[in-house]
């Protein structure tokens, strides 16, 4: 890969590392971190180095969007790069409830992007598709166009992945449908990560979901009804389920600090961060009209709600890296495992086997600064290459 960034390949470099706090010389060769050796000196005014950030579920970003279609020319290419500013160096564009002719053109064009670009390739670790397979109730179905739910079916889930050139690795789904069972053993099968989310499945049906091999909560906590029965319902029922890794949209508006308190205590190491975020992150304050939803304020807070109801949220307008801050901000966690729900295990979730920061590792990293529970990107790297 070569770097089209002007930056420069680096043999050596120092910085504290993330984990242990100590000052370490990193060697990269190869795209891989060679050799991480602790130094017995002052780290001075180094950053702190960690593994670059991985986004499972993420829509859009500064007016860019993979669910409004065509998909321009050389779009994705853009967004890769857009995302190094905020420490991503890997991210699944997530395509949303739609028509399946609309779907096959989205993935499509990510697959094509893929296939045109080296970092894109490298950097999209695969689609997430977020329905159509999900509730059709109001308050679990969320902004997803209700015109476009149906229940599951493997033929044209087949036809999108193929349009996707095998590129779909997380579907999200509700397990309320008649025949979900089925259709997630096969999804599970073919090496598809199964999701649960938008739903308004049955306590039974979640755990007959998570037997049949569903491993992950999208955003847990969202895309619910206002009002739930006490106990049992799909929440509970999630986080019960030990074979579910969990999301959470840690924005400081999706989620309040008990729920996140709860989800991580439960969860632990299966607890991960996303962004979730739409066409309008990175985008100045302001009325705005996107395709889905009708009028929507951003506010200078970073707070996205729909025009003329305030108090309902119109998505996320947040990156995965003020996740991380706002953990720390409410002393949830420390920064090394903030930092890890949005990187380190992501990875290890899609790889099914413990991924570490250290020698042997992808040369994918961040140098930052830290202030208090602030951070702020220095300088990414992808495969070893300063990118930004």
């Amino acid at each position: 890969m070569t770097n089209d960034a002007a930056g420069i390949k680096p043999g050596m470099l120092k910085a504290i590392h993330y984990e242990s706090g100590e000052l370490v010389q990193v060697e990269l060769s190869g795209g891989k971190i060679e050799r991480m050796t602790r130094l017995d000196e002052e780290a001075g005014n180094q950053p702190w180095i960690a593994p670059g950030l991985l986004d499972l579920q993420i829509n859009g970003y500064r007016g860019m969007d993979f669910n409004t279609l065509p998909i321009a020319s050389g779009m994705p290419q853009q967004f890769t790069r857009a995302l190094w500013a905020e420490g991503v160096t890997s991210y699944m564009p997530t395509v949303i409830t739609n028509s399946s002719e609309a779907i096959i053109e989205a993935v499509a064009a990510i697959a094509a992007a893929c296939a045109a670009d080296a970092y894109t390739d490298h950097a999209v670790a695969g689609i997430h598709l977020e329905g159509p397979f999900i509730s059709p109730e109001d308050g679990p179905r969320g902004a997803h166009g209700k015109a476009f739910v149906r229940p599951p079916d493997w033929e044209l889930f087949q036809r999108w992945q193929e349009a996707a050139q095998g590129r779909i690795k997380i579907i999200t789904l509700s397990p309320e449908w008649p025949g979900s069972i089925e259709f997630i053993e096969k999804v599970t099968a073919s090496g598809v990560i199964v999701s649960i989310g938008h739903t308004s499945a049955t306590a039974e049906q979640i755990r007959e979901a998570a037997a049949a091999g569903a491993r992950m909560s999208t955003h847990l906590g969202n895309g619910a009804h206002l009002m739930l029965p006490r106990h049992p319902n799909y929440i509970w029922e999630q986080l019960a389920q030990d074979r579910l890794w969990a999301c959470m949209i840690a924005d400081g508006f999706h989620l309040p600090e008990s729920v996140l308190k709860v989800i991580l205590k439960v969860k632990g190491e299966r607890a991960m961060l996303v962004s979730d975020a739409v066409q309008l992150a990175g985008m100045p304050a302001g009325e705005y009209a996107p395709h889905i939803g009708g009028k929507v304020v951003l506010t200078p807070e970073g707070r996205l709600h729909l025009a003329d109801q305030p108090n309902l949220l119109a998505g996320s307008a947040q990156m995965l890296f003020r996740g991380v801050e706002q953990m720390m901000r409410l002393k949830l966690c420390t920064f090394a495992e903030a930092w890890n729900m949005a990187s380190i295990r992501p990875r290890t979730f899609l790889n099914g086997k413990e991924m570490t920061f250290g020698a042997g590792a992808a040369a994918d990293f961040v140098l930052l600064d830290r202030n208090g529970d602030s951070l702020r990107i220095r300088e990414t790297y992808v495969q070893g290459v300063k990118v930004y």
